[in-house]
């Protein structure tokens, strides 16, 4: 992704400007991190889902639980949260649950504990999306920096027509994804499973 361009330029020229004298270990070090950079910042292609309920998953990582919760601002009331955190070697493409229009997006301010831990849910910075398709049926979905991440990108804007799958940004070097979905939604995973961005399904809309 062309997030990643200063990260792996930074460390070509880098390793470039270490080996005119010389030395050898630090251009070695740069080269390595231009590598790395170039590996995390990888866009794999992704089969996407036809049908029209299903909703699926924003990032690759591994599902931390399924609860319920209650969500007056976007769905009205009781809704069910999946939770999925993505470590330093998942994929970071973001992309969206289900296709329909950008009803809002809010930026939070906040912390920046573990992802795996419960407390970032409500406590780190983080990107809240919601987006209603055409029968009406809302999914939020957040972006949310972990210790490590410090910096969420998000292309989407209100009003925004967005396809199921569609890539809308990332989170750089480790954090966490959520979706709400309606509470009587089918839910498809359990905590433990491995998801994949846009094509693992994460629940069955009503």
């Amino acid at each position: 992704m062309r997030e990643g361009f200063p990260f792996v330029g930074g460390g070509v020229v880098a390793a470039v400007i270490f080996a005119l004298p010389g030395w050898s270990t630090l251009a070695g070090i740069a080269a390595g991190f231009a590598i790395f950079c170039l590996w995390f910042f990888r866009n794999p292609r992704r089969e996407i889902p036809a049908d029209g309920g299903a909703v699926v998953s924003p990032g690759d990582g591994k599902v931390l639980g399924v609860e319920t919760v209650d969500d007056q601002k976007w769905l009205g009331g009781q809704a069910r949260k999946i939770s999925v955190f993505l470590n330093i070697i998942d994929v970071h493409v973001n992309r969206t649950p289900i296709a329909g229009k950008i009803l809002g997006v809010e930026y939070r301010h906040g912390k920046f504990f573990n992802a795996s831990f419960d407390k970032a849910s409500e406590a780190n910075e983080a990107n809240e999306i919601c987006v209603e398709d055409d029968s009406g049926r809302r999914v939020v979905f957040r972006q949310i920096a972990g210790l490590v991440a410090r910096r969420i990108v998000c292309y989407l804007r209100p009003g925004d027509e967005v396809a199921r799958g569609e890539i809308m940004g990332l989170i750089r070097f480790g954090s966490r994804v959520e979706i709400v979905v309606p509470p009587d939604s089918r839910i498809a995973v359990k905590a433990g499973d491995r998801v994949r961005g846009g094509s693992s399904v994460m629940a069955w809309l009503p």
